[in-house]
């Protein structure tokens, strides 16, 4: 997705949540369901890092300017409407802010923002790492900069250039 077609989704949609959920996606290439789990302690504003916790590591996000903007009014916005909420998730609703179980955000609510600007989640994903596949031929930095495995980062890299693929080993 382009910055300008990323900016005008972004102004078209209703809350900081939103935006905060559309940009990680978009910029960053944050799965939604990774999204969905993070928690309060997970961004770091000082040093402009995410936490993007996985199954077998955490992956460590670097925010751009407008990444932590969006953190940053969500923060504010999360505090200003439940500044007693219990839930630990970034994430959160005004039916899971003080909830027992403090359950992380429902993937309803993930995809309400991007169906709102009519995108896929995974399809977004998927052309975030393809546009960033298109400036380099090196799968090692997408490798770093998605956290993504190996195999995939090979695969994105050929669809970006398939002049430059070399031929299957059997």
């Amino acid at each position: 997705m382009s910055s300008d077609r990323l900016a005008g989704a972004l102004d078209r949609l209703d809350g900081p949540a939103a935006r905060l959920i559309v940009g990680l996606v978009a910029i960053h290439a944050v799965r939604a369901v990774e999204v969905a789990r993070l928690d309060l302690a997970d961004p770091d504003l000082v040093r402009r890092t995410l936490a993007v916790c996985r199954a077998e590591d955490v992956h460590l996000v670097y925010l751009d300017d407008l990444s932590t903007d969006l953190s940053a009014d969500w923060l504010r916005e999360r505090h200003r409407r439940w500044p007693q909420a219990t839930n630990p998730h970034l994430l959160i609703t005004s039916q899971a802010y003080r909830h027992p179980a403090s359950p992380q955000i429902s993937y309803c609510a993930m995809r309400g923002a991007l169906d709102k600007i009519g995108l896929l989640p995974g399809q977004v994903w998927a052309d975030r790492i393809l546009d960033e596949a298109r400036e380099t031929t090196d799968p090692v930095h997408l490798v770093r900069l998605f956290g993504i495995h190996p195999s995939i980062a090979v695969k994105y890299v050929h669809a970006a250039h398939p002049d430059k693929a070399l031929p299957r080993i059997r």
